[in-house]
């Protein structure tokens, strides 16, 4: 089963620009399929297709220089390196293709922002068009199916998810979601000289999973992990450079007991959220339902802004009296405030204190009644 993706037309659009086209996301999220697939709707070119993972290839282009890249294109048209991040000086390599190999179009893979970003930033500035693809989106698999068949796996996808295998081989979604968090998913994090306590970076996972929703105390949680503080606030963002979670720092202006510097951290994917806490229980069995519902939402409209390529802010609110807000979005001028709740009868609110001092602020309860909508572009 073959699910397009929504951003092929951004992707495609971008080609042949006189830039370089860098495509990030996490392992296992289909990068490869998605340059395929970009690959076919692009007539009479001649590509040449080269992975970081050969490691004949990594020591060919280690040393990159023009009489050597000519050689090795000889009349191709366009470059397709995968896996990126494995080259070394792979920057250097694509700012001479692309400044003096002007004819022929890069397209870059990369799994992990850390070891691509630091050796393409400098070399590529004003060279190159960026995008994160992450699992697929709500609006994908109704794209795919239609909406009655996507709102009948809400539950299915609460708990395991919206990886690729995962969606168009379901019968095996808890082994392959296992393999993920076991092998794949950190991968590119192990290689790093810096990371020499594997035990504790999966330690660290584990209790971030099971605080979604809550906002991170890095004191509590370096004492959970029995590790420093330092340690902990670098594995975490080594983790969000590895695309497997993001955070929502606090939104304060002007209200006096708002929290200034408090974070919430979520997963790109429930499944790996539950994967790592080792919980694949049915939703009818599991008290987290809020967490999950809340994990749900929020990393579904990150996935959206990102193929939309909305330039938002998003943020969660609270104050010292436990007033809350789940989510803000803001775009310029414009602010949404989200509460959500999984059972639609729920009474719930966005706090009057909240909407008293940011009155522009436009509020909705989203709920299974309407999320759809949420993740249509509704809101």
């Amino acid at each position: 089963m073959m699910i397009n993706r929504y951003q092929l037309t951004f992707a495609k659009e971008r080609l042949f620009q006189g830039k370089a086209l860098i495509v990030y996301g996490p392992r296992q999220v289909g990068k490869t399929t998605f340059v395929e697939l970009l690959l076919e709707n692009i007539p009479n070119q001649k590509v040449l297709s080269l992975n970081g993972d050969d490691s004949d290839t990594r020591e060919l282009l280690s040393k990159p220089n023009i009489t050597l890249l000519q050689s090795i294109l000889g009349d191709s048209t366009l470059l397709f390196i995968d896996e990126a991040q494995r080259i070394e000086n792979i920057g250097v390599l694509i700012k001479i293709i692309v400044d003096r190999i002007k004819n022929v179009q890069v397209i870059a893979t990369g799994s992990s922002s850390f070891e691509l970003a630091s050796h393409i930033n400098e070399p590529l500035t004003g060279r190159k068009y960026e995008m994160l693809l992450l699992p697929f989106s709500f609006q994908e698999l109704v794209s795919n199916s239609d909406l009655i068949t996507e709102k009948r796996r809400l539950n299915e996808r609460l708990i395991f998810g919206s990886y690729p295998e995962i969606v168009t081989k379901p019968a095996k979604s808890e082994e392959h979601l296992k393999l993920l968090t076991d092998s794949y998913l950190y991968k590119d994090i192990f290689t790093l000289d810096s990371v020499n306590k594997p035990q504790l970076l999966q330690k660290i996972v584990k209790a971030l999973a099971l605080q979604v929703g809550s906002e991170v105390n890095i004191n509590e949680l370096a004492q959970l992990v029995k590790a420093d503080n330092k340690t902990v606030e670098k594995y975490i963002s080594l983790l969000e450079m590895a695309f497997v979670i993001f955070t929502l720092p606090a939104f304060s202006r002007n209200v006096r007991n708002e929290i200034k510097k408090g974070r919430k951290i979520y997963f790109y994917d429930n499944g790996v959220l539950n994967s790592v806490i080792g919980n694949m229980a049915p939703i009818q069995k599991r008290t987290d339902i809020g967490a999950l519902w809340e994990n749900y939402l929020i990393s579904e409209r990150v996935k959206r802004q990102y193929q939309l390529q909305i330039s938002s802010q998003n943020y969660f609110w609270r104050t010292t009296q436990q007033q809350e807000v789940d989510f803000i979005e803001e775009k310029g001028s414009e602010m949404k405030a989200f509460e959500f709740k999984w059972n639609p009868k729920s009474k719930g609110k966005i706090p009057a204190t909240f909407t008293k001092n940011y009155p522009s602020a436009e509020p909705a309860l989203i709920s299974t009644d309407n999320y759809y909508e949420f993740l249509l572009h509704q809101y």
